[in-house]
């Protein structure tokens, strides 16, 4: 990818896994590469004269196979396709737990008043 794009955005977690990501999802083969003429491109300005330390980017995993003829692309899609359908089942449940715990608090607060 192009990590002097200001819109390459990479993170590094406690347990070594790292993101590597487009911030406007413009990435299909993300984390190996951007498209070539991506129409978002903007080189990074505020660190063009830096010098690095030790906290730098992490090297880009080796492609995998299947990159070029688009079968990543298309598994990544399914997948963000699975989890698209989850969320609203997923917010619902949350919100449902939330109106529970919300009405017995009320509960049992009045039940102390008396």
């Amino acid at each position: 990818m192009r990590t002097e794009c200001k819109h390459f955005e990479s993170r590094t977690y406690p347990n070594g896994d790292t993101v590597r990501k487009c911030n406007l999802d413009l990435a299909p083969d993300a984390p190996w590469r951007c498209p070539e003429q991506c129409p978002k491109y903007e080189r990074r300005l505020a660190d063009v004269a830096w010098t690095y330390g030790t906290l730098t980017t992490p090297p880009t995993p080796p492609e995998p196979a299947g990159l070029d003829d688009g079968s990543a692309a298309r598994l990544l899609d399914e997948a963000e396709a699975i989890l698209n359908l989850a969320g609203p089942r997923i917010r619902a449940e949350v919100d449902a737990d939330r109106e529970a715990a919300a009405r017995s608090g009320w509960r049992r607060f009045l039940r102390r008043r008396r």
